[in-house]
């Protein structure tokens, strides 16, 4: 083991590459050093990117869960004060008072699903990964301007 070698960092398959200081003061070890940086960075936004997408997408998924779970509990509302209403005009007892509380209650938590959902929805669209293409563009900008 060569105490003056540089240790880079791992790779996938957990080997490391050592550089002999021989080789690492030329123009060729510099330019591969600049190309294997900027495709490690490169990789790293593609990755950022991803999570990003995968993280709103799963919004719109749950936005799109609670959407469908108020139509459905719209629909048994629908059908509740439907069967209220009948129950009041036949018999004209109690009966239709409950009827028509279960009714409301029913449309009340339709109401609460869809503005979950909407808001779901609203937060995750559109699916674009701003802070990866916030990043990308700074990286861009550091690039340029060296460093500086």
């Amino acid at each position: 083991m060569h105490p003056e070698a540089p240790r880079l960092p791992q790779c996938r398959r957990g080997k490391v590459t050592r550089v002999p200081a021989t080789k690492r003061n030329g123009v060729g070890w510099a330019a591969k050093e600049i190309v294997d940086r900027a495709r490690s960075i490169a990789h790293l936004e593609v990755e950022l990117a991803l999570l990003e997408v995968k993280r709103k997408l799963v919004r719109i998924a749950v936005g799109a869960g609670l959407g469908a779970g108020a139509a459905v509990v719209a629909l048994f509302a629908v059908g509740f004060l439907a069967a209220g209403a009948a129950a009041a005009l036949a018999l004209a007892v109690p009966v239709w008072a409950a009827l028509l509380i279960v009714g409301g209650a029913l449309l009340a938590t339709t109401a609460l699903l869809a503005g979950l959902a909407l808001r779901s929805l609203r937060a995750g669209t559109p699916p674009v990964p701003k802070e990866a293409i916030e990043e990308a563009r700074l990286t861009t900008e550091v690039l340029k301007h060296d460093g500086r």
